[in-house]
């Protein structure tokens, strides 16, 4: 049964006049209805912001972030400082050398052969990032795109794999390159991305899952095989995601010391990467092997290898922050 609202009797009367008498109508009915509005629309009860609230809130969140800023910056900028220093005033810890030299970034080169190391770490970062994000995005999209039988479990094996700690298989890997004869080279550093990453797949998988699935199914139509549905369709859709893969991987072969710690330290020294580099670096000038302790010369290179992982994360910005953002989408 529909339920019928009853009108107010002041509605009523005016009904009945209005009946009676048209012109009434005509000349109550704009007043009667904005008093109608007027009853209808509720009132905003809560309390209003005041401009200086809202001031103050800006200046403290500004404040906020201005002092975290710093205590992130800090490091870099003492960094800087100190390669710019003599030998004598590395570590006194002033954010101004007292003795202001640019000695070091000449000598440097020099002293250490950073152009190799750089050069190493360069090539084998590109391979890795470049190898892993592909091969993570192939199983990711057959994990996204095909229904086959066991399919969640097997997705669930290979998350699981992520909770093996590093230690677990870093001697299983390094009996496999050790059989192989590959001690001492650069594949080791780059050859398990072949096989692709738990999360890689996991990340790039949940931005599959945001395509539309009409386009495939249209493609198919078309007879596009499966191969063409990756790289026609699939690919070019998700260059976010890859990208940011790719900054992940690129990072954390740059700055991977212990891989090359354990294949790479009974080579020559020109064919270290940039961190096992400066390990070698401050043995070398540690008075305790020797060494006349001139730090200003790791200052200075640490401050180079910082450098191409500042400039890529400034090109990658906006691919970055839009590939996390696909990490929490859900398919």
């Amino acid at each position: 049964m529909m339920s019928v609202t009853q009108p107010s009797s002041d509605a009523a009367k005016l009904a009945a006049g209005a009946l009676a008498d048209p012109a009434l109508a005509q000349n109550a009915g704009p007043e009667t209805s904005r008093n109608d509005r007027h009853r209808r629309r509720p009132r905003l009860t809560g309390p209003r912001r005041s401009g200086p609230q809202t001031l103050v809130g800006r200046l403290l969140l500004g404040a906020v972030l201005v002092i975290f800023a710093l205590l992130f910056l800090y490091p870099f900028v003492w960094l800087l400082a100190a390669s710019l220093k003599p030998r004598g005033e590395v570590f006194d810890n002033a954010l101004i050398p007292k003795t202001l030299t640019f000695d070091n970034y000449a000598e440097v080169w020099n002293q250490l052969p950073l152009l190799n190391w750089l050069g190493n770490s360069l090539i084998i970062a590109l391979l890795a990032a470049g190898l892993v994000a592909l091969s993570s995005s192939v199983v990711a999209f057959g994990f996204a795109y095909f229904r086959f039988p066991g399919r969640g479990l097997l997705f669930g094996l290979v998350l699981a794999t992520m909770m093996l700690p590093g230690a677990v298989t870093m001697i299983p890997q390094y009996l496999i390159w050790k059989e192989l004869g590959l001690i001492g080279t650069w594949v080791p550093l780059f050859g398990m991305n072949l096989f692709g990453s738990a999360f890689y797949i996991f990340l790039q998988r949940q931005f599959y899952l945001g395509l539309p699935r009409e386009l495939f199914e249209a493609a198919r139509l078309d007879g596009a095989s499966n191969w063409q549905l990756f790289t026609r369709i699939a690919m070019p859709l998700s260059i976010p995601s890859f990208i940011i893969v790719f900054i992940f991987e690129f990072q954390a072969s740059w700055n991977n010391l212990q891989a090359a710690l354990i294949y790479l330290n009974a080579g020559s020294v020109e064919q270290f990467t940039a961190p096992l580099g400066l390990a070698y670096a401050m043995t070398k000038y540690s008075p305790t092997n020797g060494g006349q302790g001139d730090y200003q010369y790791v200052m200075v290179a640490a401050l180079l290898i910082t450098l191409p992982m500042l400039i890529i994360f400034s090109f990658g910005q906006r691919y970055f922050v839009e590939g996390i953002a696909t990490q929490g989408r859900k398919g």
